[in-house]
């Protein structure tokens, strides 16, 4: 009696695995094609583009403490209105701003990056990351790049000695 009972439940669990089994393959392989049929590209025209007219700007050489500015011109070449997300510099030294507002199809504007040098002699290379609602396109990446003279060392001015009275 116990063998036959033992045998009844390893065949029901062997049954309700298979089972599992079958729905989670079924499931997968549905969920699948759901998502593959889902991210079909947009058809070009449609939605919102953006067209920098430079990526790269190089200042050159510049003197430390400088704040060197400048505007990176773009145009929503797309059909639909152009939202930036969200632009990032890498370092905290360079600080963009951008238009918060939408840009219409066929409109201007520009994203205006500021790189504070202070205390920063060297080369340099920053990049600006500019995230959007383009569609099927990873963020554009702007650079600037240049050198910063360091200022010059002023010398030490001579100590005078102490004069001391002796009463």
């Amino acid at each position: 009696m116990c063998i036959f009972f033992y045998n009844f439940i390893n065949k029901l669990i062997i049954r309700l695995k298979m089972k599992k089994l079958f729905f989670l393959t079924v499931l997968m392989v549905s969920t699948l094609i759901f998502t593959a049929q889902s991210q079909t590209p947009t058809p070009a025209g449609k939605g919102a583009a953006i067209q920098f007219n430079e990526t790269a700007h190089n200042f050159g050489t510049i003197e430390e403490g400088t704040r060197a500015t400048h505007e990176f011109e773009f145009t929503n070449t797309g059909d639909s209105n152009l939202i930036l997300t969200n632009v990032q510099a890498s370092c905290g030294c360079t600080v963009p701003t951008w238009p918060r507002q939408p840009i219409k199809p066929g409109q201007k504007d520009k994203i205006t990056v500021v790189y504070n040098s202070a205390g920063r002699p060297g080369d340099f290379h920053k990049s600006i990351t500019v995230s959007s609602n383009v569609k099927n396109e990873a963020a554009k990446v702007l650079t600037i790049q240049g050198k910063v003279n360091p200022k010059p060392v002023e010398p030490p001015q001579p100590v005078s000695p102490v004069k001391v009275n002796s009463n």
